[in-house]
């Protein structure tokens, strides 16, 4: 990967822990999500799947794959927690 888009993909990970540590206990929806990283839902969808085979973070989408939630796995809010503290 090039480093663009290792820089694009580090900002959708920063996003997701800032929202998971400022509402814990609530999913994340892809629609917050996208509204946080400023792209359109396909793009982010495109990367959430890179992120969710680097096992990074997982999606839970519902009926027709429109809407859904993400959260960070284990080793993505350890990877986060690293890199952006």
């Amino acid at each position: 990967m090039d480093d663009e888009v290792m820089t694009v993909l580090a900002g959708v990970l920063e996003a997701l822990w800032r929202i998971e540590a400022e509402w814990p206990d609530k999913p994340c929806s892809l629609a917050k999500l996208s509204k946080q990283v400023q792209r359109p839902m396909s793009v982010l969808r495109r990367q959430l799947t890179m992120l969710e085979e680097a096992g990074l973070l997982s999606m839970a989408l519902d009926d027709g794959g429109i809407t859904g939630t993400v959260a960070l796995s284990a080793a993505g809010r350890q990877l986060a927690a690293d890199i952006f503290r």
